[in-house]
């Protein structure tokens, strides 16, 4: 289904949802993985190909091996290509050339992905033949549920990292540029340094929080997350929570539901810009065997953030461009509810309460986990998207809340009022 244009401006932006990617693989493809196989179908110097924002995720339509139309999550945080619904790949009948083991961002779940090769890719006028993408043996990440979006996979760095990557959030559009005939963007733009490590973008900014205390900070900019901001609690002894903070489902990462908290810092510099209040969630680093892969970052800046800008990533020469668009200023936004929801079933049309945020308005109500949503103040849920459910919790504060939840078979009438949780 096609949003409307510009879907995330049509409503309060929802943080309910992050897909927090925790990919942690150290594979040695050979030297012929991927070399020279992208061609521009308009024998031009660059193409331009349109993007969905759904639930703040770039989704991109994929021709996967030139038959099934597929939707993947465009995601500068991921260094590989990787599809996560093996059943494709099984009704295609691709030959799997290696198992791998990898593991969960808490170390505690041992998981699998195949290795397939000789994949055809194509992206309105760009083709890719013959690539190697990695296959997940199950679907660890359930994207579907959390952005209410059927996602079949996400397009990694390694498809994209050879080129200048123009992203206009405004029009909706990706632009791929052969940075042999990249000279700069047209327009004003900010000039920012970028390291890239493992193909992955991290840029430098300061970090101010409530405490009026400053710490310079390396993020990943992860077009993978919904998320404004995400800070690593422990990788600086004054990038603490506030003390204003709610326990917060902050995602899925490979091994089940990640848990921090959520709050607002005072504000952030990036160069020129300075954004204030910032919605972040605040969770400890992973710890894992392969420390090359955190690259010593603090956090990830996500789409709820980058959006307010059109961005070129030149990956070439370590450069990021920015220029605000008209929604710059827009403050960052949060549910005042309490509640944390997911969509599943036919059309991802049943909506289920994956968890509450305790104290909170709904929490007082009496709505529970497991809880599906049936009605919203009088209004049944079938026909409507995730986003749409979640912006109806996001309205002034004061306003009164009615709704209809089915539990163990008994549907239940609740109300509450809608209320500033950070």
């Amino acid at each position: 289904m096609l949003l409307p244009p510009f879907p995330h401006l049509l409503a309060m932006k929802p943080n309910h949802t992050l897909c927090a990617l925790f990919l942690c693989l150290s594979i040695n493809w050979g030297s012929t993985q991927n070399i020279n196989d992208i061609t521009f179908l308009n024998h031009e110097y660059q193409v331009d190909i349109p993007f969905e924002y759904e639930n703040n995720f770039i989704v991109l339509q994929v021709m996967f091996n030139d038959l099934l139309p597929l939707k993947f999550i465009f995601d500068t945080g991921a260094e590989n290509t990787i599809l996560t619904k093996r059943e494709i790949t099984d009704i295609l009948r691709v030959d799997y050339q290696k198992r791998f083991t990898i593991y969960g961002a808490d170390l505690s779940q041992t998981l699998y992905a195949y290795l397939a090769r000789g994949i055809n890719l194509r992206i309105g006028e760009v083709r890719a033949t013959q690539r190697a993408i990695l296959v997940l043996e199950e679907d660890y990440f359930k994207f579907d549920e959390f952005s209410g979006v059927e996602i079949h996979g996400i397009l990694g760095a390694d498809f994209f990292r050879r080129f200048v990557v123009k992203i206009n959030y405004y029009k909706q559009v990706i632009t791929l540029i052969d940075p042999e005939h990249f000279r700069g963007p047209k327009g004003k733009f900010d000039v920012l340094d970028l390291e890239l490590k493992r193909s992955k973008p991290y840029l430098m900014t300061n970090t101010t929080l409530s405490s009026d205390t400053s710490v310079m900070t390396k993020l990943l900019l992860d077009t993978g997350a919904s998320l404004p901001l995400l800070l690593y609690s422990d990788t600086h002894p004054d990038l603490k929570p506030p003390s204003n903070v709610i326990r917060s489902t902050l995602g899925r990462g490979l091994g089940g539901i990640i848990y921090g908290y959520l709050g607002r810092v005072k504000s952030m510099d990036i160069q020129n810009f300075k954004f204030q209040e910032i919605i972040t969630n605040f969770q400890e680093a992973p710890i894992l065997d392969d420390t090359t892969y955190m690259n010593d970052r603090n956090g990830i800046i996500g789409n709820q953030l980058l959006d307010r800008f059109t961005i070129y990533i030149d990956y070439i020469r370590e450069k990021l461009y920015l220029q605000p668009n008209p929604y710059y200023k827009e403050e960052f936004r949060f549910d005042r509810s309490g509640l944390v929801i997911t969509a599943s079933g036919p059309n991802l049309g049943r909506f289920m309460v994956l968890d509450v945020v305790p104290k909170s308005p709904v929490a007082e109500a009496g709505v529970l986990p497991n809880d599906e949503l049936l009605k919203i103040n009088g209004l049944g849920c079938r026909g409507l998207k995730l986003p749409d459910v979640m912006g109806k919790f996001e309205k002034k504060v004061g306003k009164k809340m009615r709704v209809m939840v089915l539990r163990n078979g008994q549907k239940l009438n609740l109300e509450f009022v809608l209320r500033d949780l950070i």
